[in-house]
């Protein structure tokens, strides 16, 4: 069934049956039932190209990867996101286009977007320090809602972040008030404004007892399994190593817990590990007791509430920037214990 039969089938133009199915005002209230009546019955589902034209909308989201974080195709954490946002994409019937580009072309695709009016709107992942791209798409105009947040940009607009420095500042306490005071941080790279922040938490909560800041104790790089393990046993191995570690990954715990594995210390007796966990969906930490003690915020919810905010701009149901703060929660597992007394006497 396409319009033209449905519009045969009504007596009623194609244009009147599009405007009818798509809700302009201008159709009355009778007609407008009539027609959704009648594609209900035959099983009518519009062409979302047509309908486009019809609305002057594209009825689609876009997601622009730069190649230098390709790995973020594979990455679980964008996985859930992406799985997040595409059950509010799939009710409210819209699609995602995903763009995988040179990091020197990404601007450029998001000109291409607005000016072929591929997308209504997009979601910015991974915002830097002082992003330009912020700037950039205010400039042309197309909405957009990050997923992050870019310390040094002073412009108003809309995102959604989790309190990376009061996670990190708790978690950070919370290995304190166990007794260890050589406490590494096994980061994201810094660039990046999520790791900025919680090495502020980090800083913050050392500071707040008096320890002192040892940059030999902090790492920072991509957040994956091998990153862990080679931070991890490169510390271990330093004549006063940590009797704890901070890590922003729960990929990069895995990493830590097997360096710690192959040097025959024990997790959460030799050695702590209190790690962020996006409650990913295939790689649970534990079950009714948690493995890993960590700062937990739900990475799959952030996708479905961004999606959310940004169709809400688009459609024109809200006023302003809007701006949502989520706070991890501190969830104590199998991985920390007190610091070992030859520790706590040093």
């Amino acid at each position: 069934m396409n319009l033209k039969e449905l519009s045969r089938i009504l007596g009623l133009s194609q244009t009147t049956v599009s405007r009818a199915l798509n809700g302009y005002p201008e159709v009355n209230e009778a007609t407008r039932e009539k027609v959704l009546a009648a594609a209900a019955k035959h099983h009518y589902s519009p062409n979302t190209r047509a309908k486009g034209l019809a609305t002057g909308r594209a009825n689609a989201i876009g997601h622009v990867i730069p190649t230098a974080n390709r790995h973020e195709m594979v990455n679980p954490i964008f996985g859930d996101f992406i799985a997040g946002a595409g059950e509010v994409y799939s009710q409210q019937d819209f699609e995602m286009v995903l763009s995988i580009v040179e990091d020197s072309k990404e601007e450029q695709v998001y000109q291409n977007y607005k000016t072929r009016g591929t997308v209504d709107g997009v979601v910015l992942h991974g915002p830097k320090m002082n992003d330009t791209r912020i700037a950039m798409l205010q400039d042309i105009g197309l909405p957009f809602v990050v997923h992050g947040r870019a310390s040094g940009i002073t412009a108003d607009y809309s995102w959604l972040d989790v309190n990376n420095t009061s996670a990190f500042h708790r978690a950070t306490e919370f290995l304190t008030d166990l007794g260890h005071r050589r406490i590494g941080l096994i980061n994201g790279l810094e660039t990046m404004d999520f790791a900025h922040r919680r090495r502020r938490g980090y800083e913050a909560g050392l500071a707040a007892i008096g320890i002192p800041i040892d940059p030999s104790l902090m790492r920072q790089d991509e957040m994956t399994e091998s990153f862990g393990y080679t931070s991890a046993g490169d510390m271990l191995d330093m004549a006063n190593p940590p009797t704890a570690f901070l890590v922003s990954s729960i990929i990069s715990a895995l990493g830590v817990r097997r360096a710690l594995q192959d040097r025959g210390l024990q997790m959460g007796r030799d050695v702590s590990i209190v790690t962020h966990d996006d409650t990913l969906s295939y790689l649970a930490n534990g079950a009714d007791v948690p493995i890993f003690t960590a700062t937990r915020s739900s990475v799959r919810d952030a996708g479905l509430i961004v999606s959310q905010m940004l169709i809400a701009q688009i459609n024109g149901d809200t006023t302003g920037h809007q701006h949502k703060l989520l706070e991890a929660e501190l969830m104590v597992g199998r991985s920390t214990g007190p610091a070992p007394a030859s520790a706590k006497m040093a």
